[in-house]
């Protein structure tokens, strides 16, 4: 699906804010979808909004860090730190999480989007594995601290000036951390966070639910990405047909 928007000068992603739009836009009340998978996206749904004026992009990293450790500390046994337990039994690393709050990434104008490239296995163990008599459920917790912290500067930095928000929606892996989850609610004390399963859209199958709703529109010839968000010229129908 990347391809065509790329085509046109696009980075190819975020693609989900045009669904995020069409399920979830309110006459009302100004709206985030959250989704933080392995790289944490939003989508920035003001009240009454047009669709040509949503825009959205990757905050940083979602679960990606934080998985990356759990595999390295469990020599790959387990995956992910179910609830968030083990990060909250830890303390942030306070130099750590200040020097990677000053990467370029998060001070960089949407639209953005990120991956392994820059927060992938390279990233854990420079900033992450190679600091030395560090426990694993202080780095853990640092790594949760980033998350939390970039989404809500990304909020704060490129949202909240210009587009009220009231409701924040979050979906993806990440919203199974609910050590995570809690501290976005201590740290954006003003809008209400709720699950996407309050909406009808169970939080580990909205994003394929998603791509189910952009593959209808390529087979209809609609197009799927949206210019404001990917920085493409133009909108444009995604992906390809091959009829046999």
């Amino acid at each position: 699906f990347r391809t065509a928007d790329m085509a046109q000068g696009g980075q190819g992603a975020p693609l989900v804010p045009l669904v995020d739009y069409l399920l979830l836009r309110d006459a009302r009340q100004g709206t985030v979808a959250l989704n933080i998978g392995g790289i944490a996206n939003i989508t920035v749904i003001p009240a009454g909004v047009k669709p040509q004026d949503i825009f959205g992009f990757d905050t940083g990293p979602g679960n990606m860090v934080m998985d990356g450790l759990m595999r390295h500390f469990t020599g790959g046994r387990k995956g992910y730190d179910a609830g968030g337990r083990l990060a909250a039994r830890g303390k942030v690393i306070e130099p750590l999480l200040l020097e990677l709050m000053h990467l370029p990434f998060f001070r960089r104008r949407p639209p953005k989007s990120a991956g392994r490239e820059q927060f992938g296995q390279e990233f854990v163990a420079r900033y992450f594995l190679a600091r030395r008599g560090a426990s694993s459920v202080d780095l853990l917790r640092t790594a949760t601290e980033l998350t939390a912290q970039s989404i809500e500067d990304a909020l704060d930095r490129f949202v909240l000036s210009d587009h009220p928000v009231h409701r924040l929606i979050v979906s993806g892996g990440g919203a199974h951390n609910r050590f995570l989850v809690s501290r976005l609610g201590e740290l954006l004390p003003r809008i209400r966070i709720q699950l996407a399963d309050e909406y009808g859209l169970p939080v580990d199958a909205k994003e394929a639910m998603a791509f189910a709703v952009l593959a209808d529109r390529t087979l209809h010839g609609l197009p799927g990405n949206l210019p404001a968000v990917t920085g493409a010229r133009r909108a444009v129908v995604l992906g390809k047909l091959v009829r046999p």
